[in-house]
């Protein structure tokens, strides 16, 4: 598959339609210029060497030289060689918590963006590894299912926001359920999730899917984002602290008991995000002692490029263009 090495491209396809409509505008203009200057016959016989057909070409060809120019910038590749990698690693599927209680300062910056840089380095150590990523609050949705792109996986964590799931809650059983279904049914094991919530509002059911995802092999680590003491949650929209009915600030708690079950329940471990490097090492020293399965990809190792052709075609339709006359030849 085709790739271009640069997206400057975007730009040209931008400015063609506006160099069209420069076009358009100076053709308005010459015919309005020659209706103003006096009677339509003299004019026609004053111009007549003029061609609007080969105007219209010389435009065309400096078009096509601005797109071609686009193009060779653009540096469009194909994959001349592609390698099987071979890797022993495991699935990992990444659950974060979007919610807007995951905006509570008692976590520097905030909750949720000490969550996405935990997650980002996570991603970096599980170089062997397949990722996945589930965002929820009020409902879940699969983000990105398993792939060994990791920068693809680091630009989803990057852009994770509250506006992602914009029904607000926290239904970690319908998070840890996406997880489950995007994982291989038919192993037993090499699978894990990390779960990483303050868990605010209790969920009933998570405790058994995380029961039945054990039986099926997955290991769920979970992550506390918060302080069982509470922080005032800022609305992203209005910029003022969230109340309640008669007016107090309301407090966003961090839900240890039940992520702690539902580590107990799944096998795994659970700790409170404090130092987001030695949490990063604790889940990767845990997935470390997993045992691990044989992962293979392609990946392409060697592109061929051809801006040199793009550029070329550019320069020889430049020098069409001012070869090329405007008027017509006289005739005798």
């Amino acid at each position: 598959m085709f790739r271009f090495e640069h997206p400057i491209y975007l730009l040209a396809i931008v400015f063609v339609p506006v160099m069209i409509a420069m076009y358009l505008a100076v053709v308005k203009w010459k015919k309005q210029t020659v209706s103003r200057i006096g009677d339509p016959k003299l004019v026609a016989q004053l111009i007549k060497g003029y061609s609007p057909k080969k105007f219209q070409l010389k435009f065309i060809l400096i078009l096509l030289a601005f797109a071609m120019m686009g193009m060779g910038a653009a540096n469009l590749q194909i994959p001349k060689q592609v390698e099987q990698i071979t890797r022993q690693g495991i699935d990992v599927m990444i659950a974060l918590d979007v919610s807007k209680s995951m905006l509570a300062k008692d976590v520097q910056p905030n909750r949720l963006q000490r969550s996405r840089l935990l997650v980002t380095k996570l991603i970096d150590k599980l170089q062997n590894d397949r990722v996945g990523l589930v965002l929820f609050a009020g409902r879940a949705y699969l983000q990105m299912p398993l792939t060994t792109d990791h920068s693809a996986a680091k630009m989803y964590v990057g852009s994770a926001s509250t506006l992602s799931v914009p029904t607000q809650g926290t239904v970690i059983a319908e998070a840890l359920t996406i997880c489950q279904n995007a994982f291989d049914e038919k192993q037993k094991k090499y699978k894990a999730v990390v779960l990483i919530t303050d868990g605010e509002d209790h969920d009933e059911n998570a405790l058994d899917v995380s029961e039945k995802m054990a039986e099926e092999g997955i290991v769920i680590h979970t992550i506390g984002v918060g302080s069982t003491s509470g922080a005032e949650i800022i609305d992203p929209d209005t910029k003022e602290v969230k109340r309640a009915e008669d007016g107090t600030p309301v407090l966003s708690r961090l839900n240890e008991k039940e992520l702690i079950d539902i580590a107990q329940k799944g096998k795994g471990t659970y700790q409170v995000l404090v130092e987001t490097d030695a949490a990063v090492n604790k889940i990767l020293g845990q997935i470390n002692s997993m045992e691990k399965r044989t992962i293979k990809d392609n990946s392409l190792i060697q592109y061929r490029s051809f801006f040199q052709w793009f550029l070329g075609i550019a320069l020889v339709l430049l020098v069409a263009e001012l070869l090329f006359p405007e008027t017509k030849k006289p005739t005798a």
